[in-house]
């Protein structure tokens, strides 16, 4: 049985994350922690893991906490992860971080984004944790840089395109849309209800939002060459979810039936992506670990547009750190997921 704990339990990730390690059963939730005032009764924190598990979120003792735990899933902010990941795993600890801190390979472009980085050592030894992508990086590691929520939807949309050199490679954009719950848990104006509801608004327009150098990388690792993304991210009236539109220009004459042949053999295997022969909904992946895809040739011929569904608490969060989590520690990838 692993031991596992949560550093930054408080907030929507450390919430679902709770909720799917207590439907596993290889592993023990030993350790809850967050910030002092964020600390209390479970029942109290979360009305509704009430009687579900009698462990209370704690503050942050590094020292006992090393002791009680095999793996942390780290869901800490970008810039703070940071700071205790090192620590983590000079205990001897497996880590997962949430945060960006460990996801961009190159310390320069993480301090244009964020600010200056601390632990650049451990840049080196992060796998980065998207498994359909990079399982075979992710075994064994110690650190895994759990991925963003818009790279994963738009990353999974168009990998088979970038892995088959199919599509021009400086010409992608990616629009896509995030319910409120991605700007997490604590109060902000622009997500209050009254604001929120019945809205739609674009926000770090023209591909200045900080999964932007995220995207590019998953991209140009893939078609193993430079790839050039426009991200432009809209955030909607709805609890959660991210539904990506990609649109590309294709190198030679494409139908949508070899799309669709494409896409199958591409995740043939992969037991969390589903392709689909229409257009991906939000309500059909909402608090499931699945990515729905849908690729299609437009009605001219001159554009391929592929579509992704996600849960951006799930798949773009808490589910993806704990296939990870199975990946790591050798289990069935799809335990406490399914």
């Amino acid at each position: 049985m692993i031991k596992v704990g949560i550093i930054g339990a408080s907030g929507y990730t450390g919430e679902e994350a709770i909720q799917i390690l207590l439907r596993h059963s290889n592993v023990e939730i030993t350790a809850l922690t967050a910030l002092p005032e964020e600390c209390g009764e479970i029942g109290d924190v979360f009305p509704s893991l009430k009687d579900k598990i009698n462990i209370n979120i704690e503050p942050l003792e590094l020292a006992s906490f090393a002791k009680k735990v095999d793996v942390v899933l780290c869901c800490l902010p970008h810039k703070v992860s940071m700071g205790f990941v090192p620590k983590l795993l000079d205990a001897g600890l497996k880590v997962i971080d949430f945060s960006a801190d460990y996801r961009l390979k190159d310390p320069s472009v993480y301090e244009k984004y964020y600010v200056t980085h601390t632990d650049k050592e451990n840049i080196k030894h992060a796998a980065f944790g998207l498994p359909e992508l990079f399982r075979s990086k992710i075994k064994g590691a110690q650190l895994v840089a759990n991925p963003g929520c818009y790279p994963t939807g738009a990353s999974l949309a168009i990998a088979p395109l970038l892995k088959e050199g199919i599509i021009e490679f400086d010409n992608i954009i990616v629009s896509a849309i995030t319910g409120a719950s991605g700007a997490g848990r604590k109060p902000q104006l622009t997500f209050h209800f009254p604001e929120m509801n019945e809205n739609l608004f674009p926000y770090a327009i023209g591909g200045v939002h900080r999964h932007s150098p995220e995207i590019n990388q998953i991209c140009s690792e893939v078609a193993n060459t430079d790839v050039a993304v426009l991200f432009q991210p809209h955030v909607g009236p709805f609890d959660r979810g991210i539904l990506s539109s990609v649109y590309c220009k294709p190198q030679t004459k494409v139908d949508s039936k070899s799309l669709l042949q494409l896409y199958h053999k591409f995740y043939d295997n992969e037991p969390f992506v589903r392709i689909l022969d229409k257009p991906p909904t939000l309500k059909a992946i909402a608090r499931s670990n699945f990515c729905d895809v849908f690729p299609v040739v437009s009605a001219d011929e001159k554009t391929i547009i592929a579509f992704s569904a996600i849960d951006n608490l799930i798949k773009g969060a808490s589910g993806q750190a704990i296939q990870n989590l199975n990946i790591i520690c050798d289990f069935d990838e799809t335990e406490g997921l399914l």
